[in-house]
């Protein structure tokens, strides 16, 4: 097995499949919530829109502070009770529609307190594998975290519309509980990223939000690889919110064109997750998110071309090809921005860069919510489009675009005044 394989650690491989099961059943549910809100609840583009954007909330309401809280707690206990949280939630949508009983209120409680366990799930992952594998390994970890996550959209977003179709949708959400209930039984076996990240002496919490900002916004590279992903997910969420309402109502269209479609940009994801260390080794690690972003952002304008026939095989070409872009930028950016810090701040620097890109999923959601009703699902694609093609200008003209190379050592901060 080669020095750098992140399969040597077993509390790596334990962590990877546990998280395989948990995004198996968010890539089912991503599926299914929204046509259970369209199809069985007979939603507008607007309540579609609040839907989406409640999902993702979360992360704008308690971001900051989860990083701070996953820093002082231990990960391994973070992840179990986010998982168990939601398998809870998701069990309850069947639960009430088999009882007649569902309504978009509910589906609007379900999705904020999920998202409000996905923060915790999500901060604490990237901020405890750095901790199960060593520096060496640290890359290849990220890219087979990044793999996995395109391959659960093939197959989690493939199966969530065929699930859809054969069982309707509230059965296929049972199927995301299970899943997330397997997850947690699977963590159990992870005996590493037990102690809290940051064993220094405790600063008041608005000192340590304060701290992960600071370190993000405050350094040029950071930033800009903040800003291209948070575009990124705006642009991306603004053409999939909309998407369920086109495809659902277009004839010759349905549930399962729409996992097919989904499926598709996961496999874009898994072919530039796993392309990203042989393109970063060949060109540099900053010049290969650059030529990445000019060579294939513009293909997210092809992606309001959907249609029946042929527009559906253009939109979807543009879509994989994006999403290619999107699964080199997260092993590269994820990877330089865990090497650019100290291990005590692992947690606030996921947590700022999950509010930023995570507040950007709700943002593009609500925008894409009004402008669905304001000027049609159509336009709406065109604008998420628009931002997809540029998303990748921050980094291009930043000093990320010059680096060749990894930093070699994270460095300590100063300990913060209590």
């Amino acid at each position: 097995m080669q020095p750098h394989s992140p399969w040597r650690f077993a509390d790596f491989r334990t962590l990877f499949t546990g998280s395989a099961l948990s995004h198996l059943g968010t890539n089912i549910g991503y599926v299914a919530v929204p046509l259970i809100a369209v199809a069985a609840l007979d939603a507008s583009p607007g309540q579609v829109g609040a839907l989406a954007t409640l999902s993702t909330l979360a992360f704008l309401l308690i971001g900051l502070p989860a990083g701070a809280w996953v820093d002082r707690m231990r990960q391994r206990r973070v992840l179990i009770g986010a998982d168990l949280a939601r398998a809870l939630l998701f069990a309850s949508v069947p639960l009430a529609w088999w009882l007649d009983a569902l309504t978009l209120g509910h589906l609007y409680a379900v999705v904020l307190l999920n998202g409000c366990a996905t923060v915790f799930f999500d901060v604490a992952s990237q901020s405890a594998l750095p901790q199960l594998v060593d520096r060496e390994a640290l890359v290849d970890a990220n890219a087979a975290m990044m793999s996995l996550m395109a391959a659960s959209n093939v197959a989690g977003r493939g199966a969530g519309g065929g699930l859809v179709q054969l069982l309707t949708a509230p059965v296929a959400v049972l199927g995301t509980a299970v899943a997330y209930l397997a997850s947690a039984l699977r963590l159990t076996a992870i005996r590493g990223a037990g102690l809290p990240a940051d064993r220094r002496p405790r600063a008041r919490l608005r000192t340590q939000i304060a701290e992960g900002l600071r370190h993000v916004l405050g350094n040029g590279e950071l930033r800009a690889l903040a800003l291209t992903a948070a575009l990124s997910n705006l642009g991306s969420q603004i053409i999939n919110t909309m998407l369920p309402v086109l495809f659902y109502r277009q004839p010759g269209l349905g549930a399962g064109a729409l996992g097919l479609y989904w499926a598709a940009g996961g496999a874009g994801l898994l072919l530039g997750a796993r392309s990203a260390r042989p393109v970063a080794e060949r060109f540099g690690y900053g010049r290969a998110l650059g030529l990445a972003g000019l060579c294939l952002a513009p293909a997210g304008l092809l992606v309001p071309l959907v249609d029946r026939g042929a527009g559906l095989w253009i939109a979807g070409g543009g879509w994989v090809l994006a999403m290619f872009k999107v699964g080199m930028d997260n092993v590269l950016g994820v990877s330089l921005r865990q090497r650019m810090t100290a291990d005590s701040l692992l947690g606030r620097m996921n947590a700022t860069f999950r509010f930023l890109l995570t507040g950007a999923l709700a943002v593009g959601a609500a925008v894409s919510g009004l402008l669905g009703e304001l000027v049609g699902v159509r336009a709406t694609l065109w604008v998420g489009g628009a931002f997809l093609a540029t998303a990748f200008l921050p980094v291009f003209l930043s000093p990320v675009r010059t680096r060749r190379e990894l930093p070699q050592q994270r460095r300590e901060p100063a300990i913060s005044a209590p």
